[in-house]
């Protein structure tokens, strides 16, 4: 967001100011602090102009502008009503050497999950990527796809919604006490680097917001049918902010996902492209791979498709 805009923000979301004290404040022409009002106004922000000066009634647009106006975490956001795939731009941007930047958008007319899979992504849900230069190992980087399942589920608990981690990172919602569950969020990761550090790191996150059921697939599920309609803003908010924090806090990752985790303790199968295992979940490492007590002894899963099996 514009700096000048920002500060014209802050100071009439308290209460009205005046074009003359906004133009002394900020060292500007009363012309300019009009035309930033204007632009303010088309971005979406509902600003009224009374005897007193200006005032920020209501921030009810979703775009970039309106999630970086209060946004507690270092991030930039790009934002776009329709686009192909938040990833495929993200990467884009990583290319060109951007860090610390969402990309967002209304819907993904061409989004994908893990190995290629069609993601459903209509308008109305959370579909955001961020771009991330971490100086850590490539060892080290599933850990930011734990942290924004963890993220991405303290959201939605604080939207109303009873969210848990299935290894490893889709965000569901419990049906049963016997690992039954429907999908709410999705998460990909891609990244580039050599075999000692991470050049850049892409994290995508597909939420199943405001959307009905008769538009998702019959295995999903969404805030609107949990809890009714999350106000979108808010709730990117809350969710980059927790990344960032998680981010920032790596050793402080496994131990939340642990906390949200609907998994461990289940009977699961895991199928890998050498052969399934099937166990029970006992435990996660530290760089989140998957524990299984197996009728052959412990066996260690780095990566695979995860899936909880009834009881017998």
């Amino acid at each position: 967001m514009h700096e000048t805009r920002r500060a014209i923000l802050e100071a009439i979301a308290d209460g009205p100011v005046s074009g003359p004290a906004l133009a002394e404040a900020l060292e500007i022409s009363r012309a300019a602090v009009w035309k930033h009002v204007e632009e303010l106004r088309e971005a979406g922000f509902e600003v009224e102009s009374g005897p007193d000066g200006y005032e920020l009634l209501e921030v009810g647009t979703y775009n970039g502008e309106a999630v970086e106006f209060g946004l507690e975490a270092p991030f930039d956001v790009e934002y776009h009503d329709s686009i192909g795939s938040t990833n495929d731009r993200a990467r884009e941007l990583a290319g060109e050497g951007v860090a610390d930047l969402a990309v967002l958008a209304d819907e993904q007319v061409g989004g994908r999950g893990r190995l290629e899979r069609a993601w459903t992504a209509p308008s109305g849900g959370v579909w955001v990527s961020v771009v991330n230069r971490p100086t850590v190992a490539p060892a080290q980087a599933p850990l930011f796809t734990l942290a924004a399942s963890v993220a991405t589920a303290r959201a939605a608990r604080e939207a109303g919604v009873d969210a848990r981690i299935k290894w490893p990172n889709d965000v569901v919602v419990p049906l049963d006490d016997e690992g039954a569950y429907e999908k709410l969020a999705g998460i990909l990761t891609e990244m580039e680097g050599e075999t000692d550090r991470v050049e850049w790191l892409v994290v995508g996150i597909g939420v199943n917001a405001n959307i009905d059921a008769d538009d998702l697939p019959e295995t999903a599920t969404s805030i609107r049918e949990e809890a009714g309609d999350v106000d979108r803003r808010l709730f990117v908010q809350r969710l980059l902010e927790a990344f960032d924090d998680l981010r920032s806090d790596l050793e402080s990752v496994v131990p939340a996902w642990c906390d949200l985790s609907l998994t461990l303790g289940q009977r699961v199968r895991v199928d890998r492209p050498s052969k399934a295992v099937v166990g029970d979940a006992v435990d996660v490492t530290d760089a989140g791979a998957l524990v299984l007590e197996t009728d052959d002894g412990r066996v260690t899963v780095t990566a695979g498709d995860c899936e909880h099996l009834r009881p017998v």
